[in-house]
């Protein structure tokens, strides 16, 4: 004879049960903010706080340490457009974009060949002694590059030996474009290397038997798949490189002002023009973001088959 449970019963034990489910759901919202927070905060104070602060500043023509911050206008804005401040943006663009294709340039071969040509034990060792310079310090580059290319440095004096022409590099363009290339030559075959990796030789064989010849394939196949590491590497070294200061302050002298030094020199040179620094770091700022944003839509496209 079986027994029947009252259906209020039931009901009342779902309802019992379901109590916790809905506290819950009520409580889920926080597992994110819990877990994001330490981070939150960090960008907060160190990044979010200071740039707000800086746009603060931007908007005080002439200010000066010490002096009472009252925002009244653009006038800083405005001067970033005159012809001699235009020079030096253009010319940390030239050198930033320079430096992109001249590490894309030697950095492709060598990243192709250590992710499809090297053996593969190989593999991990060739890339510890390819990234070993970044175990120094950035200065210390900086200055091994100047013995290198003074006039009386290391590459002269071969040349001299070898009875050949010597060469005026140092406190030259051509100087700095040696020095930034060098120092970020390693993070774009890093980058390289890992969307090399993952090349479909399939694709490779397929488009051979098709017909296709060598180089053929390597801009119908093996470009189209690597495009989004292109697109990552050639990013990260514009943004490093528009923000460069040591290589352009140390081996290109007075004649090759960037952005970075000149708003090193609106915060602690002689002239002390807090409000001109501050627009043009926001200056910057915007750049950086915009080759961001340019990398957010366009890094991660898939390739047209």
């Amino acid at each position: 004879m079986s027994t029947q449970i009252p259906r209020s019963s039931i009901d009342s034990t779902n309802e019992v049960a379901a109590i916790p489910k809905r506290q819950r759901s009520q409580f889920v919202w926080l597992q994110p903010l819990i877990l994001l927070a330490p981070a939150g905060i960090w960008l907060l104070l160190l990044l979010v706080l200071p740039t707000l602060i800086i746009f603060q500043l931007s908007l005080v023509p002439g200010i000066r340490p010490g002096d009472l911050v009252i925002p009244s206008g653009f006038d800083n804005y405005i001067r970033i457009f005159e012809p001699l401040y235009l020079r030096v943006i253009g010319r940390s663009l030239f050198f930033a974009v320079s430096t992109t294709v001249i590490c894309l340039i030697l950095g492709f071969p060598v990243a192709y060949w250590i992710a499809q040509i090297a053996p593969r034990r190989w593999r991990n060792l060739l890339l510890i002694g390819f990234v070993l310079p970044l175990w120094t310090s950035s200065l210390l580059r900086s200055y091994a590059w100047i013995t290198i290319l003074r006039p009386t440095g290391l590459l002269n004096t071969v040349l001299t030996s070898l009875s050949l022409p010597s060469l005026d590099l140092f406190n030259r363009s051509s100087a700095v474009l040696i020095g930034m290339s060098y120092s970020l030559l390693p993070y774009m075959v890093l980058i390289l290397y890992a969307a090399l990796e993952k090349l479909d030789k399939r694709l490779l064989e397929a488009a051979a038997d098709l017909g296709a010849n060598p180089g053929q394939a390597f801009w119908k196949v093996t470009i189209p798949q690597t495009l989004t590491g292109i697109a990552a590497g050639s990013f990260l070294v514009f943004i490093t490189a528009l923000g460069d200061f040591i290589n352009p302050k140390l081996l290109g002298g007075a004649s090759s002002m960037t952005a970075a030094q000149l708003v090193y020199n609106q915060f602690l040179g002689a002239t002390q023009n807090w409000g001109f620094g501050s627009a043009l770091s926001m200056m910057l700022i915007l750049i950086v973001s915009i080759a961001i944003a340019l990398l957010i839509k366009f890094g991660d496209a898939t390739p047209k088959r």
